[in-house]
């Protein structure tokens, strides 16, 4: 295999050391992009698709820190020189730069935790928007003036009769009894024996019993919470109009924790029906199960405001970010945007790094272990249900912070904003940056977010000054289109991604002639599972049944050539 631009190959020791060169790289495509701003030069201004490419190349500045080989400090100043000062530097002459750095960490934090779900553990999600969507629409309701007309609606309160709490009580109660039967079931036929007959049966209705009974408990404790909230303002009318515009926004923070359950648990939900199911089937059933979320949020107009939307979502105040924007000349409507951002770095850092920890433990291990075969697996004891459910959740839950802070930047929420199409779009950026590794979910997060919200863009403005420009050949309005071919031209000519593991490398090419787990490495600098050479140029001894290669010879695990 030959390397190119378009397989980036990340440094290893020996690799010359370019630390002048990404130096060099990083001012001079910053000098560009300040140049085409205006703001070196007020006469001199590139067109927006130019423009385009200058901020796309800037920020190439921290795949090639990433990629290369450099000093470390000089890497981490690359980083917080191009996310820290220049960006928002930038964003405060153009917002539409600010938006897009925003929109770029959502998508990449959407991508990191569908990369969980899809990538590592090998379970094919179409339906990961719903997520996304809890979280909107959680802080969405509570905080703006949706949270007030609900309210009103439930006045004058009415104490709850015992049909509201009873029957909501039991269906808990059969939710424990088939978690408890099942348990009994599993104990009964430990291992790899699967239960047949009957205790297939038993087992796929207590799975049923327990899906039934976590919603019967969320619907009691909300109809609880909703007895109370009533009955509070019932005999408050001033402190009912003060939610006008919601309730405190400082509660904005517990909600980005309470986003992180609720969507773990809505996770669950989904994930307990289809632990069965693989592949296409797998698909579909929880493409099936995102659309009933969105049309959950379309008809539930008392709660969601229907197909309306929700406007005037509000977020948390930050007085001291708010002066340090006042005291960096960004303008009263840029203040949200700037604190958004750095909100958005902050939870994008942690989400890397749970990523990063989970990928190196025991569970990360049991996910690929999953996904390269389930049967195995079990056999191992790799609990399988357990396993998979952690998945599920796990990738919800980032889903659902991004939701709250994607509510909190928009300031409007629809059905519309949580279509089937954005989870292709999320699983497209997964695809395209290379699944498993979570530089490239980032970079193909990046790429698509580029492409779709800034050059097809500013293609399309650039093409409406031509005269005589044919509308319906506007690039923006065939972007579905352009990824499609994208996607085609990807499995044609790289089906391992943008940046792959070393593992989706082996596992792409483990027909080619040149092995390529022999020249790469994986993100965290270790052959992820691949096989590689000793210090003295032997390779690497292989498990049972696995054999190495040097050059174009096979060689046994014992060291003999076959």
């Amino acid at each position: 295999m030959t390397s190119s631009l378009l397989r980036p190959k990340k440094a290893g020791p020996n690799a010359p050391d370019r630390t002048l060169w990404l130096i060099v790289y990083t001012l001079l495509t910053g000098l560009l992009l300040f140049l085409g701003t205006g703001r070196l030069v007020p006469s001199v201004q590139f067109s927006p698709i130019v423009l385009s490419f200058v901020f796309a190349a800037f920020l190439g500045s921290l795949l090639l820190a990433y990629q290369w080989r450099a000093n470390g400090v000089v890497k981490v100043l690359v980083g917080v020189f191009v996310l820290i000062f220049v960006v928002p530097d930038i964003g405060r002459g153009n917002g539409s730069f600010f938006d897009l750095a925003i929109q770029m960490c959502i998508f990449a934090a959407l991508a990191l935790g569908l990369n969980i779900v899809v990538g590592q553990a090998g379970l094919l999600d179409l339906g990961y928007v719903a997520f996304f969507a809890v979280g909107a629409y959680l802080w969405g309701i509570f905080g703006s003036g949706q949270f007030q007309s609900i309210v009103r609606s439930e006045l004058p309160f009415t104490p709850l009769s015992v049909i509201d709490w009873l029957i909501p009580l039991l269906l808990t109660l059969a939710g424990v009894a088939g978690y408890l039967w099942m348990k009994a079931i599993d104990r009964a036929h430990p291992g790899s024996l699967k239960p047949k007959g009957g205790q297939r049966a038993a087992h796929a209705f207590s799975v049923l019993l327990i899906v039934v009974g976590v919603a019967g408990a969320l619907v009691l404790i909300a109809t609880l919470i909703n007895a109370a909230v009533t009955s509070y303002y019932n005999g408050q009318p001033a402190a009912l109009s003060a939610l006008a515009t919601g309730i405190n926004p400082n509660f904005f923070w517990l909600f980005i924790i309470l986003a992180v359950a609720v969507a773990a648990i809505v996770g669950v939900l989904i994930g307990l029906p289809v632990l069965k199911l693989k592949g296409d089937y797998l698909a579909i059933v929880t493409l099936g199960l995102g659309e009933v979320i969105r049309v959950f949020a379309n008809n539930l107009t008392k709660y969601t405001s229907g197909p309306q939307g929700i406007s005037g979502v509000t977020t948390a105040p930050v007085s001291l970010l708010d002066r340090l924007a006042g005291a960096l000349s960004f303008p009263p409507e840029q203040f949200k945007l700037f604190f958004l951002y750095f909100l958005v770095l902050i939870v994008i850092a942690v989400v890397i790094t749970v990523n990063v920890r989970l990928s190196r433990s025991n569970i990360g291990r049991a996910w690929v272990a999953i996904r390269e075969d389930e049967i195995a697996a079990q056999a191992m004891g790799v609990p399988l249900v357990r396993t998979k459910i952690m998945a599920f959740a796990t990738g919800a839950s980032f889903a659902g912070v991004m939701g709250v802070i994607f509510a909190a930047k928009q300031q409007f929420i629809s059905p519309e904003s949580f279509t089937f199409f954005q989870s292709i779009s999320v699983l497209t950026m997964v695809i395209l940056g290379g699944m498993g590794n979570i530089a490239g979910v980032i970079l193909g997060a990046a790429v698509v977010t580029l492409l779709n919200l800034s050059i097809l863009t500013a293609l399309s403005e650039t093409l409406q000054a031509v005269p005589n420009f044919n509308s319906n050949l506007d690039p923006a309005k065939y972007n579905r289109l352009i990824f499609g071919a994208i996607l085609v031209l990807m499995m044609l000519f790289r089906p391992e991604g943008l940046l792959p593991s070393a593992r989706q490398k082996i596992m792409m090419h483990e027909n080619d002639d040149t092995d390529p787990a022999l020249d790469s490495l994986n993100d965290d600098g270790a052959t992820g599972g691949a096989l590689g050479t000793g210090a003295a140029g032997m390779p690497d001894v292989a498990s049972p049944g696995q054999a190495t290669r040097t050059g174009n010879t096979p060689i046994d695990r014992t060291g003999g050539k076959q």
